[in-house]
């Protein structure tokens, strides 16, 4: 089906009920499709979501000589003898900003290449400077053109990268670089978010040595060849758990969430605790990394008042930047005045206006601030989805809470980063379908 065809049908108001298992993490796959690039060995990733997001990245990189193999969630990577850059699907490459990621592994392969600029999210300025500045320590040159990334060196050399802010991207596209280039280098203010020691996870397979993973500062000793076949299984999504997590708060349902990554929830699950949601935890040990602490989250009813200090994210181990919009349609539903402050993103706060539709009491106090009052009744509505993933996740909850019949349109944003989300909660007691239009 293509894009501006899907809409999701909800009819709310129903409890959810049962369990629900976490799905493996989208911005782990993305990177380790990136990582890929980086051995002349075969790589075989287990358990990739099959999303927009994914798709794009494998459709650059088969257009680029890489062949991609599928066997139901197992994705192989045979790289080519040489990559084709000529050749690379632009259009793929544009609607998806994980393609930043490219030009760690790629530096190796070229002394100059370019890279079409990048899409995604809509979601204000997200300056690129942090992997422009990140990557000139190893003696790189990022030229912005037009339409995309000139970059060139001459000799590549081991560095001390100091990032100005703790990037996830920016951090990945720091590690493919120096993982090549022969001695030691060290990456301060890292972020050791999930989807950064997925990727240190991997390196580690290609004999990579990494040290300090889960901290801010990465010390890499670098390959100068990697020929390694390597398997490798991506670990669950913290924000897929904080999906179901945020659609049982919202709707006032018992619910267990099976296999979440807790160490990147625990936050968001004290915030939740001071909210009044009660739950209990049950570990159920390490993913197939050796490196993701899991446990089932059991969820019950609970009667919820509002936070009462902002709720702002900020990098690992504090509230994930990402699981912070899902706090905005949760405080719809209780009592008090909850102020969200999302002060990463330009505009995003302005999307969680778009709740109002469905009869939320919302003030927007500036570009990256909101207080929402609660609780309110919701009530059905029909809702053109933001071109923005987790804002539209958020009203999708809304409407599985609302009164009445609701139609969320052009749902593209949210299939970048869930796989198969309507019949997932269609299992656990949701009335909601998909349309074509």
């Amino acid at each position: 089906m293509s894009e501006g065809e899907m809409n999701f049908i909800v009819e709310g108001g129903h409890p959810l009920s049962g369990s629900v298992l976490t799905n493996r993490s989208k911005n782990g796959a993305v990177a380790l499709l990136a990582a890929s690039l980086l051995t002349k060995g075969t790589t075989t990733l287990k358990n990739v979501p099959k999303i927009e997001e994914v798709h794009r990245l494998v459709e650059v990189l088969e257009s680029i000589g890489v062949q991609a193999l599928w066997n139901d969630h197992d994705l192989t990577l045979v790289q080519p003898e040489e990559v084709d850059l000529d050749a690379i699907d632009r259009v793929a490459a544009t609607r998806t900003r994980s393609i930043l990621m490219f030009i760690g592994p790629l530096l190796h392969q070229f002394k100059s290449f370019s890279l079409p600029q990048s899409g995604g999210c809509t979601l204000g300025l997200r300056s690129v400077r942090q992997h422009l500045w990140a990557l000139e320590s190893f003696g790189v040159t990022i030229t912005a053109e037009t339409d995309s990334f000139a970059i060139s060196h001459t000799q590549l050399k081991p560095a001390t990268v100091i990032l100005y802010e703790s990037s996830d991207t920016a951090t990945i596209n720091a590690l493919l670089a120096a993982s090549r280039i022969p001695g030691v280098s060290v990456i301060k203010y890292a972020s050791a978010n999930y989807q950064v020691q997925e990727v240190c996870g991997y390196l580690r397979l290609l004999g990579v040595g990494i040290d300090g993973i889960g901290t801010t500062t990465l010390t890499v000793t670098g390959q100068p060849e990697i020929t390694a076949d390597v398997t490798y299984t991506v670990a669950e999504d913290p924000t897929d758990a904080m999906f179901f997590i945020a659609a049982a708060a919202t709707t006032g349902s018992a619910l267990t969430i099976e296999r979440a990554p807790i160490e990147f929830l625990e936050v968001e699950l004290m915030v939740l605790e001071k909210m009044g949601l009660k739950f209990t935890l049950t570990p159920q040990g390490l993913s197939e990394n050796g490196i993701t602490r899991l446990a089932d989250i059991h969820i019950e009813k609970s009667k919820l008042v509002a936070f009462p200090e902002k709720i702002h994210a900020r990098p690992y181990p504090a509230m994930n930047i990402d699981n912070l919009p899902f706090f905005a349609v949760i405080a719809t539903q209780a009592e008090g005045t909850t102020l969200i402050h999302d002060w990463v993103y330009e505009k995003r706060a302005i999307y969680y206006t778009e709740l109002d539709r469905l009869g939320a009491d919302t003030q927007l106090m500036d570009p990256h601030r909101i207080q929402i009052i609660g609780p309110s009744h919701l009530r059905g509505a029909q809702i053109v989805c933001p071109p923005a993933l987790r804002p539209a996740t958020i009203l999708l909850i809304g409407m599985l809470a609302a009164q009445g019949k609701s139609i969320l349109r052009n749902v593209y944003s949210i299939n970048r980063g869930y796989e198969d989300l309507s019949s997932r909660l269609q299992a656990i007691g949701a009335h909601i379908s998909m349309s074509e239009s």
